[in-house]
């Protein structure tokens, strides 16, 4: 099954309030920040979004708040992986009940696919749910623990997995992303999910990226794409390099909870993370800030950043 998208897609946050319940008000606000700054799609309930520290009706009522708000204007893909295969396929009707566009998962990460033919029997039993929405596998290992060559699932996929439209690939192991790329002829849509890693995804053949980043640098990183299009090299690596510096600098603060506190400095609160993730306070928030400040992050979120992006000299 083809389904191919281009382009950046901001994998979203899940608004919060102080005391950790939903913030259902807040997604509309920040689904018009993400498509007025230009991506291409939405990654709903997540790493980012953390979808595993929802409840399953916490993450469909997300999930539902997140496609009436974009209206159809891009596609949204929903994350429905789960520790219980049961639940999992639940989201997964549920999300093609609601008009999703693409359904994702990760494994089961508890008990674990010891093989990755037991993996692809649980991603079957997740699909059986949606056969007809296109599926992205999300390869994240750091975080699973469930590490197999992404191409053994590929190649399991026409039989087993008709409804497999591609992967989505968050790890650092370039070679591999490209093999997925290059399996049959390109027949997958492989979205590069390492945002401090992009250029190495376009140089590899990358046409869509998830990342978390993408919430409000997509006009630089849009900057590093278009200079790969006119192979200006030096530009895109410069481009890359300011990126890396933002995104080392955010999460070094507890990853997740840092990334989602970036969205308040920008003006789109999204409130805290919940526990086990542990937010910032005030005062960590504004040393971020600052830090942010000195880089000149605040100037490259803005689309006259992009418009404006620097060839090389």
């Amino acid at each position: 099954m083809q389904y191919n998208l281009r382009g950046l897609m901001a994998a979203t946050f899940t608004p919060m309030h102080a005391d950790g319940t939903l913030n259902f008000g807040q997604i509309e606000p920040v689904v018009e920040h993400l498509l007025g700054s230009g991506v291409a799609g939405l990654y709903v309930c997540g790493t980012t979004g953390e979808g595993p520290s929802l409840s399953s009706e916490e993450r469909e009522a997300v999930a539902a708040a997140y496609l009436a708000a974009t209206r159809g204007r891009v596609p949204v893909i929903v994350q429905v992986g789960h520790t219980s295969l049961a639940d999992a396929s639940r989201l997964a009707a549920h999300a093609r009940a609601i008009g999703a566009d693409a359904i994702s998962a990760i494994p089961p990460f508890y008990f674990k696919p010891a093989s990755v033919d037991v993996l692809v029997d649980c991603l079957a039993e997740i699909t059986a749910a949606a056969p007809d929405l296109p599926f992205y596998y999300y390869h994240i290992p750091a975080l699973t623990g469930v590490q197999f060559d992404v191409v053994d699932v590929l190649r399991l996929a026409p039989v087993r997995l008709p409804s497999l439209a591609g992967i989505k690939y968050t790890g650092a192991n370039v070679d591999e992303f490209q093999a997925c790329l290059e399996f049959e002829g390109g027949r997958f849509d492989v979205l590069f999910g390492y945002d401090e890693m992009l250029l190495c995804g376009l140089a590899a053949g990358a046409r869509g990226a998830v990342g978390s980043t993408y919430n409000y640098l997509a006009p630089l990183y849009r900057c590093v794409i278009d200079a790969c299009r006119r192979a200006d090299l030096a530009a895109a690596r410069r481009h890359q390099s300011l990126a890396v510096k933002f995104v080392h600098a955010i999460v070094r603060r507890r990853s997740v909870a840092g990334l989602k506190a970036v969205m308040a400095l920008i003006g789109v609160d999204c409130g805290p993370t919940r526990l086990p993730l542990v937010a910032l306070d005030a005062d960590e928030i504004d040393v971020l800030r600052q830090e942010l400040d000195a880089l000149g992050f605040f100037e490259a979120c803005h689309g006259e950043y992009a418009s404006s992006c620097p060839a090389s000299p």
